[in-house]
């Protein structure tokens, strides 16, 4: 089962965890990411565009689905203003075994930071700054054998 959600609403990692603990996967892996306060960030805000994120977040869960015989895939990302410390997106896969769910949750996590469409915006001290893609987010998002923007169906 494949779970995508995307939200202004705070992240409940317990009962996200609870929904997939039950499907009787033999590993469940995750990975949380809070606002960081880098260099005096006070709020992160998160922009996208409806439909065309959602899909592309789908579209990398079914491409670990399949690589790596997923039993589930949760992707939860908020969006709009938060604050450090928030969490920003919950990642979770279930696998029967350990090694694949790992391996997939890092192939989601490296993935969506280059191929999902959000727009951050990091404010300091009330000044607004758009965020730049990072060459050490593609780099390892290219680890994994594709390249950025480009999902195997």
């Amino acid at each position: 089962m494949i779970r995508i959600v995307v939200q202004s609403a705070p992240i409940d990692v317990a009962a996200e965890l609870a929904l997939v603990e039950g499907g009787g996967a033999g590993g469940i892996a995750s990975f949380t990411g809070l606002v960081r306060a880098d260099d005096g960030v006070t709020t992160l805000e998160l922009e996208h565009y409806p439909g065309a994120t959602e899909r592309a977040l789908t579209e990398l869960s079914e491409e670990a689905a399949k690589r790596w015989s997923l039993l589930g895939a949760t992707i939860i990302h908020r969006v709009g203003p938060m604050r450090p410390g928030d969490r920003v997106v919950l990642v979770i896969t279930a696998a029967a075994h350990r090694k694949p769910a790992l391996d997939a949750c890092a192939y989601l996590i490296d993935r969506l930071k280059t191929d999902a469409p959000f727009w951050k915006r990091e404010i300091r001290t009330d000044v607004p700054t758009w965020v730049e893609a990072r060459d050490s987010d593609a780099a390892a998002a290219a680890r994994w054998g594709s390249a950025p923007g480009e999902v195997h169906s």
